[in-house]
């Protein structure tokens, strides 16, 4: 079987996502959203027939916006995240959103072909939050083999020099 790494990562808008403070996020959107599926890896993503994901609501909360992706590789995933326009754009998300108190991204192996759903996704950011990283759900920081690979320790990309996190 072939597998492919899945992502989600969820945010809560500082204001609703049609105020002039979110305007800036919401104009590259559809950019950012082009550029990742031009890039190399890229296999699918969520998205509503508007062409994003930010009007695809999750629970009762409007301003709780969730982002799902399919990679063949994480790897592939991280040259995107980290060495394309979009890290511009992650680097003034506090401007945006709410500094997070949870886990707010996870990584998990999907078999080659099947999209994740959103309550799937969110089952993995509980699981992350609640055991940490595992072979189940992952981070860049302990990222661990697709099923088919030997087991291995966790395997660190580094992401922190490339990271323009929170702190």
């Amino acid at each position: 079987m072939t597998w492919h790494v899945a992502q989600v990562n969820v945010a809560r808008a500082l204001d609703d996502l049609d105020s002039p403070q979110l305007a800036e996020f919401m104009n590259n959107l559809d950019r950012i959203n082009a550029l990742a599926e031009a890039s190399p890896g890229f296999v699918w993503r969520l998205q509503s027939d508007a062409g994003n994901a930010t009007d695809i609501q999750v629970g009762d909360d409007a301003r709780f916006i969730v982002n799902l992706s399919v990679w063949e590789t994480p790897e592939a995933l991280f040259d995107f995240v980290y060495r394309t326009a979009h890290t511009k754009i992650m680097a003034q998300r506090r401007q945006w959103f709410e500094k997070p108190g949870l886990a707010h991204q996870v990584l998990w192996w999907v078999p080659a072909g099947r999209e994740p759903t959103v309550d799937e996704a969110l089952a993995k950011l509980a699981v992350l939050d609640r055991l940490g990283p595992s072979p189940a759900a992952f981070t860049f920081k302990q990222r661990y083999p697709a099923p088919d690979q030997p087991a291995a320790a966790p395997d660190d990309m580094k992401p922190d020099p490339h990271c323009v996190g929170w702190a």
